[in-house]
């Protein structure tokens, strides 16, 4: 999809934001229509229920597990993504996206279940935590083998968490804490050593950290290894056509390959939402990802169609740039910009947005507002943390004021150019603009804007986040000095303060504490800017059982079949 699907919004008339909102969104459904014979409307977010087993809205329907005596073996499981996936290693990933596929390949040390807690996967139990925290063993499987034929085994975890740890731009590093030594005490006991208690480890573990890599490929491809990725999982990778598709075919080395059903499954990038519908209504593929709310109504009429849906753990919000320059995890350096330097102005954005008719008039309440990362439904959530600035146009105004800046004050925000990310960028363009602002909307493609984002080259952007069990890695790599997604160029010392200690800290109370100070002060400084949490959202045709998608916002493909 290219940038003409941006049309500008006609001169809205005076009044309150709710209005002004409502007014951009009838005019940007009306000629993001005309764009495409099938529609245009694609979401990052969103929830629904549909056909016969879909559920009320809000409610959860994570789908359940295949019986063997449901399904068929054979065949082929088509899935529309919305978004393709950036590279398939797992060090280096950056995307949902590529998670989706990973899943399917690429089995981890440690899973999470439908109630988003840990359970093992490649390990065969929770780990053992000893020295004061410091000492972490894990157990791991025994008779297992990669897809290239190489053992699964201690020195395999211990190769690839030493990887994630020490190659060139890694994702994983920041998320495994201070580990100073990984070691294989046997062929099936994996011993971690910390410079100081780590708390979030087994959650990270449940994640991308967690994805245990052939040292046998890593050795042999390096930084390559996303163009022939080699895991345990119940299916391997075949190959991948950019911008078009990603093949994987059942691996009969997995040690768990008798309860795999399709002998393929191929994911199709299809970027337009309605588009993957009409493809999920004819059949042309079984599952589609991030369906959008504005399809919702005829598909909830669909009998052939399942829509299975869990309340995310992360949000979608804006983020400034504040003092990214030579790129994620560089040092800070100062940003000659109003926006960059005051956080009045950042203060006054946020005043000027009504996120609750966001959350209406865009995903007809099947999203929910968001004021933080840490999800309501965590065990670390607090009525602290969940607070929300108030709406309030004529603050935002007295603050811009104060910052002795000319209004309507102009800032350019870059978006994906999928047409529900226009719709969310068109309505906050005109929300805002009764705050003082003068927002100025550049759409460019997914891929280009998680470059973008990535060198500095901003000054706002929309983006969100799938989240993840532990607060630390909805929060620390975002906004902690030097985080591998720390894309805004955040640098407090206070906040890496109480991120080190809640890091470090085993009692719950405490890290709750810890974490209401850290969402406090981001309130102060509004680098990031919450919005909404989403609904994962997932199509999926009744011919399919045993496709599943939990709070992590996952879709579990591994173990799927036909039905008989």
């Amino acid at each position: 999809m290219t940038s003409h699907f941006f049309l500008p919004l006609p001169p809205l008339p005076s009044g309150s934001g709710r209005r002004l909102l409502a007014t951009a969104v009838a005019a940007v459904s009306l000629t993001a229509a005309g764009c495409s014979a099938v529609g245009s409307a694609q979401g990052q977010g969103g929830s629904a229920s549909g056909g016969t087993a879909g559920g009320a809205a809000g409610a959860d329907v994570y789908g359940e597990p295949a019986s063997a005596g449901d399904v068929t073996k054979g065949g082929t499981l088509v899935m529309a993504l919305s978004a393709e996936p950036d590279q398939l290693d797992p060090t280096l990933s950056r995307s949902l996206y590529s998670r989706y596929v990973f899943h399917a390949m690429c089995q981890k040390l440690y899973d999470v279940d439908q109630d988003a807690k840990v359970v093992p996967q490649l390990a065969t139990a929770l780990p053992t935590v000893s020295d004061g925290g410091k000492t972490v063993t894990i157990p791991v499987r025994e008779g297992v083998t990669f897809a290239d034929g190489t053992p699964f085994n201690a020195e395999a975890v211990k190769s690839t968490i030493e990887r994630n740890l020490t190659l060139e731009g890694s994702g994983r590093k920041s998320e495994l804490g201070p580990i100073t030594k990984v070691e294989a005490k046997d062929a099936k006991t994996v011993v971690i050593t910390l410079a100081k208690p780590f708390a979030p480890l087994t959650a990270a573990l449940t994640d991308r950290a967690g994805m245990i890599l052939s040292p046998k490929a890593t050795k042999a491809l390096g930084s390559k290894f996303a163009t022939a990725p080699v895991c345990v999982g119940p299916f391997k990778f075949s190959k991948r056509v950019p911008q078009n598709s990603i093949e994987l075919v059942k691996d009969p080395k997995f040690y768990d390959a008798d309860k795999v059903n399709f002998d393929k499954i191929t994911y199709r990038i299809i970027t337009d939402a309605s588009i993957r519908a009409a493809n999920l209504r004819s059949g042309d593929v079984m599952v589609a990802d991030s369906l959008s709310a504005q399809d919702v109504p005829a598909l909830q009429k669909e009998k052939s169609l399942q829509i299975l849906q869990s309340q995310s753990l992360g949000y979608q919000g804006v983020t400034f740039n504040v003092g990214n320059v030579d790129g994620v995890g560089s040092p800070a350096k100062p940003i000659d910009r109003p926006e960059a330097k005051d956080p009045r102005i950042r203060q006054a954005f946020e005043y000027a947005i009504d996120r609750a008719g966001l959350v209406k008039v865009i995903f007809n309440n099947f999203n929910t507002v968001a004021c933080s990362p840490i999800s309501p439904k965590s065990e670390f959530s607090t009525d602290a943390v969940q607070k929300c600035t108030p709406h309030d146009p004529a603050k935002a105004k007295a603050l811009l004021k104060e910052a002795g800046v000319t209004t309507p004050f102009p800032i350019q925000m870059i978006t994906s150019n999928n047409p529900d990310s226009l719709r969310l960028a068109q309505a906050l363009q005109a929300m805002v603009k009764e705050g003082g602002f003068d927002l100025k909307i550049q759409p460019v493609e997914y891929a280009s804007l998680l470059d973008q984002q990535d060198r500095g080259d901003f000054s706002l952007l929309q983006l969100g986040w799938s989240g993840r069990i532990d607060p630390d890695a909805n929060i620390t790599n975002f906004v902690g000095t030097g985080g591998s997604q720390n894309v805004a160029g955040y640098n407090n010392a206070e906040v890496d303060s109480l991120l080190d200690k809640a890091r470090q800290s085993q009692d719950l109370a405490e890290r709750k504490d810890l974490y209401a100070q850290v969402i406090d002060k981001l309130h102060q400084d509004d680098p990031l800017i919450y919005l909404y949490r989403q609904r994962n959202l997932t199509g999926v045709s009744t011919k399919v059982k045993g496709v599943q998608v939990f709070p992590d916002g996952v879709v579990r493909l591994g173990f799927a079949g036909m039905a008989k």
